[in-house]
């Protein structure tokens, strides 16, 4: 078996405040093989996004590593220099955060922004840069890139924004991209032509994608396997038709069952969208036992004081006592 290219292995990441110490997640463990893409699900709040920080160098106080490594391509990252951080983002991990507007320079055109991966991650000089930066525009299906190259992000629609992040993350032809709520903010139809896109340009450049959303709907249409996590653990990783099929976790469950589905009217009459009562604890109040316990309705006496095992389901994980 081949080694994966990134492996993430019992990462504890810390929150410092009121003068305690607050584990944000804990026990997370993943691996992403090469090209493969690969969900991490969740409501608001569970944990993915500092996940997704950790493994690209970025937390900052009060967030910080505990125990845990972080591999990529046979190297631990976890504890590596700053230096040696700056160059591994962008030439072989890239990141589309969650809201284009905030990460992309204001003042800055977002040609140049693009060409600036060139510059740093290449050593091209900038006008060589600002052409492979058009046709990164191109690309990424950007409209006139040539005229769109010296616009600035609020120029720009959402979708063209996401556009340009998607151009910037994948520019240097990262081994992984790590792709954050990539259709936050976006209709429908803009959001089904962002993962397309995501797809078909991952898929002719060989990048692996870690997918981060709370939409398990569009994780599993696009990723072979997905791990759904909930208060800083991962409590369930299946293979995406499975995960529909046979949930086992009652998060996951949740989860699936909250989707709309094609027909369901026609079928049995107006209904509501079934949802999970309930909100995510706060890190310095997770509850004892199975955190999903106090918003479940199959808890029982051992859920509310014990924390669940892992149990193996063949090539992925459930953390619950009920599972069967």
């Amino acid at each position: 078996m081949n080694a994966p290219l990134l492996k993430v292995d019992d990462l504890h990441i810390t929150l410092q405040g009121d003068g305690a110490t607050f584990n944000a997640v804990e026990n997370v463990s993943f691996e992403i093989g090469r090209g493969e893409a690969f969900g991490l699900v969740g409501e608001s709040g569970c944990g993915k996004s500092i996940t997704a920080l950790a493994v690209m160098g970025l937390l900052r106080r009060p967030l910080g590593l505990g125990e845990g490594r972080i591999v990529l391509d046979g190297e631990e990252i976890q504890n590596a220099s700053a230096a040696r951080l700056r160059e591994l983002r962008g030439s072989r991990i890239g990141m589309i955060f969650q809201e284009p507007m905030t990460a992309l320079n204001p003042l800055s055109p977002v040609g140049r922004q693009i060409a600036e991966m060139f510059v740093l991650h290449q050593n091209a000089s900038w006008n060589e840069a600002m052409d492979r930066a058009e046709e990164a525009l191109r690309q990424v299906r950007v409209p006139s890139p040539e005229r769109r190259i010296k616009d600035f992000p609020h120029q720009l629609s959402g979708g063209m924004r996401q556009r340009v992040m998607i151009a910037i993350a994948l520019a240097c032809r990262p081994d992984l991209l790590i792709a954050d709520e990539p259709t936050t903010a976006l209709d429908v139809t803009v959001q089904a032509e962002i993962i397309d896109l995501m797809a078909e340009l991952c898929a002719a450049k060989g990048t692996a994608i870690l997918m981060i959303s709370h939409d398990l709907g569009l994780v599993a249409n696009m990723c072979r396997r997905v791990a759904v996590m909930y208060a800083g653990r991962i409590v369930e990783s299946q293979g995406a038709e499975a995960i529909f099929a046979t949930p086992r976790h009652p998060y996951t469950k949740g989860l699936v069952d909250s989707l709309p589905r094609l027909g369901e009217r026609s079928r049995r009459g107006r209904q509501r969208l079934r949802e999970i009562s309930g909100v995510v604890p706060s890190i310095a109040a997770y509850p004892s036992g199975c955190r999903f316990n106090p918003r479940c309705s199959s808890a029982t006496d051992i859920c509310r004081a014990t924390p669940p095992d892992v149990t193996a389901l063949g090539s992925g994980l459930v953390r619950c006592h009920h599972h069967e």
